[in-house]
């Protein structure tokens, strides 16, 4: 039997003081759930992503910077998308997360609607806070959701599929977005109600953003899962206890989270790669965005998939740190082919070795969150995800697309950007790589102390 890294906390009571196992939810209906979150994450990525698309007629319309576009699509979406998420895991913790959620999707997908209305930096900035605040709902609440529907050796599956919403919005932002763009140029005047006479990419944000208000009118709709792997007399951990119990754990969980945000960090600077083709190689937005949003709903859900499987696998055989080799290897794989493909002849041959980087990112995207799961008891995994999202998603936000906009305004001009886009992946992933064998060691010694506590906790 493997170590049983994940019951840190003790199992659920009954009247007597004996534990008694935890009850699931039916496996449809969990399913339900866990399809219903992963929609919601589509949606999520779609709103997230659609701004690297229409950079350059952004740029064009408003007079901006390559720093600027790289300030919205980085720091003003990342900064209280963290500063709210540890509040938010708290919250999740306690109270009903399909609330939390349905009123976190509700925002933003208003607040990306309201990105049309944009005249300037400051107004287009403000609503990327919106986006980034109502986002910031989404990891606390559906990871958590997920562990109380599935027992510790069936989550790898469900956590993959719904980490596969990824790579599927990114690309249904892509493929949806060059539809839109592609008619939009093609009518010579686009009239909305109430707003008039709009600019394609304005009409992109409309036609994005407020869909997703009826996926959060089903989640409001939606059963609460009942919490599980906790003692009946148990509350969820404190923000003060979350964070001492990390810090007692600060080696494993620094050198264990360095890796998802390095490939976070390289997926947000190729935010970029629809200016970087068409400068470079003269690629039309919608050509780039049909290839590559083709790829990420392709191979991207393939990939996260046989990930989890992957993950449960090693698992059940004994492997508790399965997750963490499966997220090491996938590592590799996007610092080295992200850092080659800018740096190709061509824009087919730059493409066909970006694809590989997918696979690692994609590797890396369902592994980390199976391996985080693993490690945080049941009291705080609510906090315990919004921290892991927090550091990944603000560091990948804040170092990818900014650095991107400041080295090619400053260091290699604006025809350089292909430089830059592989310099990225180069200067923050390489040092990372040095300390694989030392983040699997600190992980699996973590591992094997939460299964010693469990056992204790049963016996």
């Amino acid at each position: 039997m493997p170590a049983s890294c994940p019951a840190t906390a003790s199992w659920p009571t009954t009247g007597t003081g004996k534990i008694s196992a935890p009850r699931y939810p039916a496996a449809g209906y969990a399913w339900y759930t866990v399809i219903l979150l992963t929609v919601a994450y589509v949606f999520n990525f779609v709103d997230r992503y659609i701004l690297g698309l229409l950079v350059e007629p952004i740029k064009a319309d408003l007079g901006l910077s390559d720093t600027q576009m790289g300030l919205l699509i980085g720091p003003a979406f990342a900064v209280l998308y963290a500063a709210a998420g540890l509040p938010l895991g708290w919250l999740a913790d306690r109270t009903r997360r399909t609330l939390i959620l349905g009123c976190g999707v509700a925002l933003w997908s208003l607040a990306t609607a309201a990105s049309s209305l944009a005249r300037n930096f400051s107004q287009l900035f403000l609503a990327r806070v919106g986006v980034g605040v109502g986002e910031a709902t989404l990891a606390p609440c559906a990871l958590s959701m997920i562990s109380d529907s599935f027992p510790p050796e069936r989550r790898g599956r469900p956590i993959a599929f719904y980490t596969a919403a990824q790579s599927l919005g990114a690309g249904l932002a892509a493929l949806g977005g060059a539809a839109v763009l592609g008619w939009a140029n093609s009518v010579d005047q686009l009239q909305v109600p109430v707003l008039g006479e709009v600019k394609p990419w304005q009409f992109t944000f409309i036609v994005v953003g407020l869909p997703g208000l009826f996926v959060a009118l089903l989640l409001l709709l939606s059963r609460e899962p009942a919490r599980q792997e906790r003692a009946a007399t148990q509350t969820g951990a404190s923000i003060g206890e979350t964070l001492d119990y990390l810090w007692r754990r600060r080696a494993a969980y620094l050198s264990f989270v360095a890796f998802p945000l390095v490939m976070t960090t390289v997926a947000y600077s190729q935010t970029f790669f629809a200016a970087l083709y068409m400068r470079t190689w003269n690629w039309p937005i919608e050509r780039f965005a049909l290839w590559s949003g083709l790829a990420l709903v392709i191979i991207g859900p393939i990939t996260v998939n046989v990930a989890g499987w992957l993950s449960d696998r090693l698992y059940k055989n004994g492997r508790p740190d399965g997750p963490v080799q499966v997220m090491l290897a996938g590592s590799l794989l996007l610092i080295v082919m992200g850092a080659v493909s800018p740096l190709m002849p061509t824009g087919e041959l730059a493409f066909s070795v970006w694809l590989f980087n997918l696979v690692g990112m994609s590797t890396v995207s369902a592994a980390a969150p199976i391996a985080l799961l693993n490690i945080v008891p049941a009291t705080m995994r609510g906090q315990g995800a919004a921290l892991f999202y927090m550091i990944t998603s603000l560091g990948g936000l804040l170092i990818g697309p900014t650095a991107v906009g400041l080295l090619s305004d400053y260091v290699f001009g604006e025809s350089g950007i292909q430089y830059a886009t592989a310099l990225v992946p180069a200067l923050f992933g390489i040092p990372v790589l040095l300390f694989t064998g030392y983040a699997r060691r600190r992980y699996l010694a973590e591992c094997n102390a939460a299964a010693g506590e469990a056992q204790a906790d049963r016996g």
